[in-house]
């Protein structure tokens, strides 16, 4: 469990981020979602170590160590000639010394066939699409066995299927290391299905936290994303969220010649 206590971010003279208190159980997945401008992308940096906060976050009363975080920002990218493979193996660069072990190999090539990339295992990584990179810079995250896992829009390039696999093998990997991931994500369908729980930001600060269906309602989505929008339910009683109308539309004023 990751208790998060009054966290606040300021850059550039203006508070980003107000007093933000919330608790990350263990083996769950919590999506963050909101608007843009929300803060939810400051608030995950100040989690992973990039952006000073005032506040704590804790794990049982101690602060949590460095080497306990997997933090993925957006826009993440390899340059360098690495193959696939050896972004996934550095995953482990702590552990691994002078030598790599067979083992570490076999977890390299269990984590490529999760994500359904193992042809691309040998592939250098700048030939690789935004999406591919996307995918085998989670898996590198992942194989560091993180406490703490923040993703920033890790789902954002990936086409429908390697979403839901994306998110099938976060549920995965929380329940199996007893660890947390906090996920900021944009499509709130998503976030309603495949999360244990969501943290909705709005202007800076934390207005809801909970199960989807009850901390998402439609009032809460006119109020925090300003639409118009219904909150439906499929054949397995997941949340299929139908955005109608802006309740305050963008105006465009053209000037007459």
């Amino acid at each position: 469990m990751i208790d998060i206590r009054a966290l606040s971010v300021s850059r550039g003279g203006k508070t980003i981020v107000k007093d933000i208190t919330l608790t990350l159980p263990e083996r769950q997945v919590i999506s963050c979602i909101g608007p843009n401008g929300a803060g939810k992308s400051t608030l995950l940096a100040a989690l992973g170590g990039t952006l000073p906060f005032r506040g704590k976050m804790l794990c049982k009363g101690k602060p949590v160590a460095t080497h306990e975080i997997g933090y993925m920002p957006q826009h993440c990218r390899v340059e360098a000639g690495l193959t696939a493979l050896q972004v996934l193996l550095l995953g482990r660069h702590e552990a691994l010394g002078l030598r790599l072990r067979p083992a570490d190999y076999a977890a390299a090539g269990e984590m490529l066939a999760a994500l359904g990339l193992s042809h691309l295992a040998e592939r250098p990584m700048t030939t690789l699409s935004g999406g591919q990179q996307q995918l085998i810079l989670l898996g590198q995250r992942l194989m560091r066995k993180p406490r703490l896992l923040l993703l920033d829009e890790a789902t954002s390039a990936l086409d429908l299927s390697h979403q839901m696999r994306v998110m099938q093998l976060l549920r995965s990997y929380v329940r199996q290391n007893g660890a947390v991931a906090l996920i900021a994500i944009h499509d709130l369908t998503l976030a309603g299905r495949h999360s244990d729980q969501v943290v909705l930001l709005h202007q800076g600060t934390l207005v809801a936290q909970g199960r989807f269906e009850t901390a998402i309602t439609e009032t809460m989505l006119r109020q925090t994303y300003g639409i118009e929008a219904r909150i439906l339910t499929d054949v397995d009683d997941g949340p299929v969220i139908v955005p109608l109308t802006a309740s305050q539309p963008f105006l465009l004023h053209t000037q007459q010649p």
